[in-house]
């Protein structure tokens, strides 16, 4: 059996064996890659270059967009290279470094999508303190936390995940280096100690899940009293995409880590893992673009200046 003193790497889990299907595996991860690299990009030099996007909102949804971009960056690149060059193997060191960033990442990104319903709740149900509330340095502020917390808990569960010896063999039955896939792997009951974090992070989330529920139960009573069709478009029109970008989060996420064991499989963790780590991030400026009229405004404009410096 391995110790893992001495891995070396680890194997990943391969989507498919014969070479036709690796190779499409490639074109498909590719295309859905260049498309979040494309839609976030775009959401970030068009918040970036439009003055009129310098609001609260669109801080938040610049940040969120270099989470996505940062998330989709850290599994799917290796995943493609490995379909490539038909292997499977990733080192120690960066599969520890693949469990630290996606964590971070997730985690971050998470506490944004908290921060961003408070915003929202803001706006709509207490409009005369958003000034106040929401002003630049507590924009910054908020927005730090939600990074550093994501930094912290990615930092605790590697270093506890990592000093957990391993010696259950180095496959790891995922595309990508995770923590319950990696405990798999451990001794006895030497895992327990950061299943027991896990359970406090899961607990964490929920605190932030009843957060944002209940932010949005008040902004709908909120928004439904507002006499005019008008105002009340507008609101939905900038609260209905970061509920779509939440939903979206937390159910792929959620039943990718508390579905029952008895319907668990290889192949249905696989898909799983794609709809949480790799959908997501592709389709945020998707949805976050549809119904934002100010954001579409200016995603013109830049497609239109783009296309005239190229004329």
């Amino acid at each position: 059996m391995s110790n893992s003193s001495s891995l070396t790497e680890f194997l990943l889990l391969a989507f498919v064996d014969t070479r036709e299907l690796q190779l499409l595996h490639f074109s498909l991860f590719l295309g859905i890659y260049l498309a979040a690299l494309l839609g976030n990009g775009l959401i970030i030099t068009a918040i970036v270059c439009d003055h009129r996007l310098h609001t609260p909102m669109y801080f938040f949804l610049l940040s969120l967009s270099l989470l996505d971009l940062g998330t989709i960056s850290t599994t799917v690149p290796k995943s493609m290279a490995n379909s490539l060059w038909d292997t499977r193997a990733i080192s120690y060191s960066g599969c520890a470094a693949q469990v630290f960033f996606f964590f971070f990442l997730f985690s971050a990104e998470y506490s944004l999508l908290t921060v961003m319903a408070y915003d929202r709740f803001v706006a709509i149900c207490r409009p005369l303190h958003y000034g106040t509330l929401m002003g630049t340095r507590a924009c910054v502020k908020m927005a730090a936390a939600a990074w550093a917390s994501g930094f912290l808990n990615a930092l605790l569960h590697t270093a506890n995940t990592f000093s957990v010896p391993l010696c259950q063999g180095n496959t790891v039955d995922q595309f990508f280096c995770e923590v319950p896939q990696i405990l798999k792997l451990s001794c006895s009951d030497s895992y327990l100690r950061e299943v027991g974090l896990l359970v406090v992070s899961v607990c964490l989330a929920f605190g932030c899940f009843v957060f944002i529920v209940l932010s949005y139960v008040q902004i709908f009573t909120a928004v439904l009293r507002i006499p005019s069709e008008q105002g009340r478009h507008k609101a939905f029109s900038t609260c209905l995409p970061h509920l779509a970008v939440v939903c979206l989060f937390i159910s792929t996420a959620f039943f990718a880590y508390l579905k029952p064991p008895s319907i668990s499989s290889p192949a249905l963790d696989l898909v799983v893992s794609v709809l949480y780590a790799v959908v997501p991030p592709a389709m945020n400026p998707l949805i976050y673009s549809m119904r934002n009229k100010e954001l579409k405004d200016a995603l013109k404009k830049l497609v239109q200046w783009v296309h005239c410096q190229h004329q």
